[in-house]
């Protein structure tokens, strides 16, 4: 599991269960982008436009949690 930490939001990725359907990098390219190193860059969009698309993972491979603001 590879984790990928944000601002606002931490994305994890299981390479393991990815079944690559592409939909992360369809629907969030600036987010998730395959040429790119890292892939996944957890501040390229708004978190809660991020949220929603990792929710779209087919797999599971794809998961998030939002970062709690510091008090």
């Amino acid at each position: 599991m590879k984790e990928y930490r944000g601002e606002k939001i931490i994305v994890r990725y299981d390479e393991k269960i990815c079944i690559h359907a592409g939909d992360c990098v369809e629907g969030l390219p600036a987010v998730f982008d395959v040429n790119k190193k890292p892939w996944v860059n957890a501040n390229g969009a708004d978190a809660e436009a991020t949220k929603p698309q990792v929710a779209k993972c087919p797999s599971g491979a794809l998961t998030c949690e939002m970062v709690q603001p510091k008090e």
